[in-house]
């Protein structure tokens, strides 16, 4: 709520200019200051001055809601937007329609395994129109790891919706659709996921993709911990904001690194964690992990409010991602909390836990 920006608060237009020549861009630039030292910086009418200062306010502390206004909010914000399908019909139907609008979802998973294809299908599916069964909507890509592949969105969509992307204009269209950003440090990051809270309903936008959410706050130096971990507080604030109050579904990727070893499982083998720790974990809505067992890539939910946690196979094709064949199971209570990879099929799997 701190990083709201005055210019979403409904305030009149001289008003938000006014802040804006005072460079007040958000509530917590407006709410850091006294009252009197706004007031001096600002020079306008007191009724204005108050009337502003109210709205401010209230936006940062909105009132106390019933459960019952919160359901039928959720609920009416369900139908108008919908849930953006992954086109794995298992998938979608453990999520109760696919992604949810308003929510986190976190892809985990070690490299290689397909996060990348999966926030790509997503993509498509986002910008195709609505006739078949896309939102008809434009996406927001942050591509911190330097992955986009626009040969690799054409292969999918080829394949996937041939009549879309044989015709030239519109593949025009929809590549227009298709924002990339490419923040190349974890400051800048949050300046852009600022920025987009006046971009997102001005550009008709319905998917919010970082990959990877982890990448730009990597670091072994001890002294800039505090500092990494401050950035992270204000990239999960921002992206739960810009979830819940643009109504669109934010898809990040996050990886895994090693932690040494681990004394408490098997004879001291090496552990890998799921980066960014507990406090991010928090703030993430839906986990997905994506792993190896037994030689089969598969999709698990670890983390979701309406779903069991299942998992089912699937495959890296031409087509993007597909389940690989009709079969899921359930995953045991001692399987929940970790990650498998065993790319070779070997009897011994790398086990990857959670935080």
């Amino acid at each position: 709520m701190a990083n709201r920006s005055i210019a979403r608060m409904g305030l009149d237009e001289a008003v938000v200019r006014l802040f804006a020549a005072r460079k007040i861009h958000n509530a917590k630039d407006a709410l850091g200051l006294t009252e009197m030292e706004l007031m001096e910086l600002l020079d306008m009418p007191m009724d204005s001055f108050e009337a502003a200062l109210a709205r401010i306010n209230k936006s940062v502390c909105p009132p106390f809601k019933t459960v019952l206004s919160i359901v039928q909010m959720r609920s009416k914000n369900e139908v108008a937007m919908g849930h953006l399908s992954t086109t794995l019909k298992l998938l979608d139907d453990a999520l109760c329609g696919g992604i949810p609008s308003g929510v986190i979802t976190e892809l985990v998973g070690p490299p290689g395994i397909g996060k990348t294809q999966l926030c790509l299908t997503l993509s498509i599916q986002t910008v195709i129109p609505t006739s078949f069964g896309g939102l008809g909507g434009s996406v927001v890509y942050i591509d911190t790891e330097r992955k986009f592949s626009t040969t690799r969105v054409m292969q999918i969509g080829s394949h996937k919706y041939p009549g879309i992307f044989c015709n030239e204009a519109s593949v025009r269209e929809i590549a227009q659709r298709m924002m990339i950003l490419t923040p190349t440090s974890a400051p800048e990051l949050v300046e852009s996921l600022q920025k987009l809270q006046s971009i997102i309903p001005e550009g008709n936008v319905k998917l919010l993709v970082i990959d990877s959410i982890a990448t730009l706050l990597e670091g072994d130096k001890e002294d800039e911990i505090f500092e990494r971990q401050e950035l992270l507080g204000k990239q999960a604030s921002l992206l739960k904001y810009l979830a819940e109050s643009c109504r669109l579904p934010v898809v990040v990727t996050n990886h895994v690194r090693a932690s040494g070893t681990y004394e408490g499982y098997g004879d001291g083998e090496s552990e890998l964690w799921v980066a960014l720790g507990t406090a991010w974990a928090h703030a993430v809505n839906i986990r997905l992990v994506l792993e190896v067992r037994e030689g089969r890539r598969c999709i698990r939910i670890a983390k979701c409010p309406v779903s069991p946690a299942i998992a089912m196979p699937f495959l890296v094709t031409s087509y993007g991602i597909e389940i690989d064949g009709n079969e899921f199971w359930q995953v045991n209570e001692q399987d929940l909390m970790a990650v498998y990879r065993n790319y070779d099929g070997d009897d011994d799997e790398e086990i990857i836990r959670f935080n």
